[in-house]
């Protein structure tokens, strides 16, 4: 299924190493999900205006062993026609939102960490629908 809502890029591909949605993790119902290879510190953008409905920013445990799934730093903002779009393995005390905050497409939200199962610095972008979490869309990118 592809987004209703049309995209833009999380991040400035002019710090990206590597994109793509090859991983082991990407599999199922993730299988739409990209990662931006990327220094950390990279700043992270909205990639569209909505709500911040959850944050995650304590954490700084990583490592390429699923064990560290939970440890991950992570954002998660609904827009509309009730599509959910996902910021993960963000760098510790990073996250400039919180819950409830209203972001618009370009707004800053965080950086590029390594948290998580992770195996290098990068952001794991993924959307899904409000109902149906973590079984990803086909993203429709304007840039």
């Amino acid at each position: 299924m592809q987004t209703k809502n049309t995209y833009h890029l999380p991040i400035d591909m002019n710090n990206v190493t590597s994109a793509g949605q090859d991983s082991i993790a990407h599999v199922g119902d993730l299988v739409y999900s990209i990662d931006y290879d990327a220094p950390e510190g990279t700043p992270i953008y909205a990639a569209l205006d909505g709500v911040v409905i959850s944050v995650k920013d304590d954490s700084d445990k990583g490592g390429l062993d699923q064990k560290f799934e939970d440890d991950g730093n992570y954002i998660e903002i609904l827009h509309a026609n009730d599509e959910m779009s996902e910021y993960e393995h963000l760098r510790q005390h990073s996250a400039k939102v919180k819950v409830g905050d209203q972001v618009k497409t370009g707004d800053i939200l965080a950086e590029v960490g390594n948290t998580g199962w992770s195996a290098c610095p990068h952001l794991h972008f993924m959307v899904y629908p409000k109902d149906n979490p973590y079984r990803t869309m086909e993203i429709k990118f304007l840039n």
